[in-house]
């Protein structure tokens, strides 16, 4: 059936206005023409009445006045749902018009409908956190899925996620809780493991060395990037110990091989000495007996072909224990440079034996993995270049043991003022780099100027005397397009630029 038009309802309206007698009044119109269109128009809206109302309502306290002022906003647009709100709030006030501060601590709360934007926005959230938890609480799964149905719904509202929102924060609460026990106990348990280990090989440098390495390296609190440097640090720490320690027990092998050697010619010669002292004690008895020279003579000839066996015996001995001597000592000497090598290995692996920061092995390592991630991740990454100023003047002055100092010095404050995050790695002499994940060019250098305040603030003692340390730097942040090589030379720039502007300043790169 063909769409009627509103002119011929219109004329049929008119009709039955005629056919029935009834007024033709608006009201009378507008039924008779719902009644034909087979629609319902809605109601008309009182503007008069409404107006009326405006002119008897409260309106003394602010907050009267602002539900006024809304009020009559609602009444010119038209709008029922703004009416209904308003009328709500004057409902929570309790209309006491007596008492003009009456019902002002009470809140007007209209109906609120989430934004999809935000209802999208929390689901997302509600689906890392619940990931991130790990937990096996059924309980929690459940509320979760029905919170991402309700909130992935069209239009939700807001009182209902309220308490949706409050059941499922009960249940997090109880699976963090559970997460950074386990997070706590495993961590109390790498720890024993590792001091563990340090009690048991006291006298086994190498692995002392080792374990004293992880067990700092493991200290609370516990990072993602700790853990990667810690897995770093052992992975190559036991390659370069397994390297050595082989080459070690190759020598040691070795020098049993010698010692086994030495003994069995000790032995051959005890017994060679055994059956000669047998052939002098014999050839004595027959000497005694004999009565004539003749009788003498053969057993004067098997003494001297003896003695003269003896002797040829025993000048090959000799060089055979001199010679086993000198590759003895030489093993000796090749197993403690070997010794000598384990016992560096563990501090020399990633990290500058001085101050404790990375060296320059450990600083790559960190700039490919922090420049990996903050292309991954799109987050900004700085690199600051620091050298410390007038350092040679503190060598000649106070002597190159207090500049080491000055150096370690130096490194731990940095350490107690920069993040958990920040890597600081030792480039050479007086130069350091500082690797700073997840920060903008402008903090980079809010963060290096904050650094040279707090050295002001703890001076470096050296013999009852106060050395005030400053540094130049250069802030650089990383682009897609260079590489680490690339921006540490920037930094180097924007430091010599601080230097030539005065010393003791940051300058961006």
């Amino acid at each position: 059936m063909a769409e009627r038009l509103p002119s011929d309802i219109a004329r049929d309206t008119l009709k039955q206005l005629a056919i029935r007698r009834l007024p033709p009044t608006p009201e009378n119109y507008q039924t008779l023409y719902d009644e034909i269109a087979g629609v319902r128009s809605p109601g008309l809206f009182p503007d008069g009445p409404f107006r009326n109302i405006l002119r008897i309502i409260p309106g003394q306290t602010p907050t009267q006045k602002r539900l006024l002022g809304l009020f009559e906003a609602a009444v010119a647009q038209r709008d029922w749902v703004a009416v209904q709100n308003v009328l709500i709030g004057y409902a929570k006030l309790g209309f006491n018009t007596t008492d003009p501060h009456a019902g002002e601590a009470r809140a007007v709360a209209a109906p609120v409908i989430l934004p999809d934007e935000l209802a999208e926005q929390l689901a997302r959230l509600i689906e890392n956190t619940t990931a991130a938890l790990n937990s096996d609480d059924a309980r929690l799964h459940l509320q979760s899925t029905q919170l991402l149905q309700f909130l992935r719904q069209p239009a939700p509202p807001a009182s209902t996620l309220q308490l949706m929102l409050s059941n499922f924060n009960y249940r997090v609460s109880f699976a963090a809780e559970d997460q950074a026990a386990i997070c706590t106990t495993l961590l109390e348990l790498l720890h024993m493991v590792f001091e563990n280990i340090v009690a048991l090989s006291a006298d086994d440098r190498w692995l002392h060395g080792q374990a004293e390495a992880l067990v700092s390296a493991s200290a609370h609190p516990l990072t993602l990037r700790r853990l990667d440097d810690v897995r770093l640090r052992l992975k190559d720490v036991i390659f370069k110990q397994t390297e050595a320690k082989g080459r070690m027990v190759e020598a040691q092998e070795q020098m049993k091989a010698m010692l086994a050697t030495f003994i069995g010619r000790l032995s051959s010669f005890t017994e060679t000495s055994g059956g000669y002292q047998d052939l002098m004690e014999r050839c004595a008895d027959q000497i005694g007996k004999a009565a004539t020279l003749n009788e003498m003579a053969p057993v004067l000839q098997e003494v001297m072909g003896a003695t003269r066996s003896m002797a040829l015996d025993s000048r090959m001995a000799r060089d055979e224990l001199s010679d086993l001597r000198d590759r003895t000592e030489q093993k000796q000497a090749e197993m403690l440079r070997l010794q000598q090598e384990l016992d560096h290995a563990s501090a020399q692996a990633r990290h500058d034996p001085l101050t404790g920061s990375l060296n320059r092995k450990g600083l790559d390592e960190v700039m490919e993995r922090e420049m990996a991630r903050a292309l991954r991740t799109d987050t900004p990454l700085c690199i600051s270049l620091l050298d410390v100023d007038n350092f040679k003047q503190i060598n000649d002055r106070l002597g190159h043991e207090a500049g080491d100092a000055a150096l370690v010095h130096l490194a731990d404050v940095v350490r107690s003022v920069m993040r958990p995050q920040d890597m600081l790695a030792r480039y050479g002499g007086e130069e350091f780099v500082l690797v700073l994940p997840s920060t903008p060019l402008a903090q980079g250098i809010e963060a290096m100027q904050r650094l040279q305040r707090e050295l002001t603030r703890r001076f470096f003692l050296r013999e009852n005397e106060k050395v005030l340390i400053t540094f130049s730097a250069g802030v650089a942040q990383v682009t897609a397009e260079e590489t680490s090589s690339e921006t540490i030379r920037r930094a180097d720039q924007g430091m010599y630029l601080a230097k030539r502007s005065g010393k003791n300043r940051v300058m961006a790169a």
